[in-house]
């Protein structure tokens, strides 16, 4: 990985504590639906986007879970929370086999590639 993440040696014990219990209900959810379901999409309501991304499988043929996650004006904490565990910064964030592949853009690049099936 290119950009660097502080490691967790420069970071104050109770700052640490903080990290790993930051809305880790959330993130321990979305942890099991990418372990259980082959396409999980993370997102929330009112985006455009993540309208775009389920749109763009719906019409392949792929089923795919979707998680929502408020909208522009509630649960920004918790989506917070998610993008600091994946290192995602936007959403939605799209997961195939356990993997993140990205957000639209990318979904769309790999279902033109035949790489999600």
């Amino acid at each position: 990985m290119n950009r660097e993440i502080l490691p967790s040696e420069q970071i104050d014990s109770d700052a640490l504590l903080q990290i790993s219990n930051y809305h880790v209900e959330i993130v321990k959810e979305v942890q099991a639906a990418v372990k259980d379901h082959k396409v999980v999409i993370v997102g929330m309501r009112q985006n455009p986007v993540v309208k775009s991304a389920k749109k763009a499988l719906s019409a392949a043929g792929i089923p795919f879970t979707y998680l929502e996650y408020g909208s522009y004006f509630s649960m920004w904490k918790e989506r917070l929370a998610i993008k600091l565990w994946s290192g995602w910064p936007t959403y939605p964030q799209v997961f195939v086999e356990g993997k993140l592949i990205g957000g639209r853009d990318e979904t769309v690049k790999a279902l033109a590639a035949g790489k999600i099936k």
